[in-house]
């Protein structure tokens, strides 16, 4: 068995990786969650920069996923 990530748009599955078979495949579709689609009003990618954000966590003296583990606990 294999897993694999993608994103479901108006009817297509467009998967994160390749995966090459020679045979069909049966698969399982599992819908997780939904994504917003951006609109003018809303965020989009560009809005979010990685340099700035390293810029920002320089100081930070811990476990980044043990910070947001923490925030979504006290949620």
């Amino acid at each position: 068995m294999v897993a694999l990530v993608g994103t479901y748009l108006n009817g297509y599955v467009k998967l994160d990786k390749e995966f090459i078979s020679s045979n069909p495949v049966k698969v399982i579709v599992t819908f997780l969650e939904e994504i917003p689609i951006p609109t003018e009003e809303g965020l989009s990618l560009s809005d979010f920069s990685f340099s700035e954000s390293q810029k920002n966590l320089e100081d930070f003296k811990g476990s980044f996923s043990d910070a947001v583990v923490e925030e979504r606990r006290e949620r």
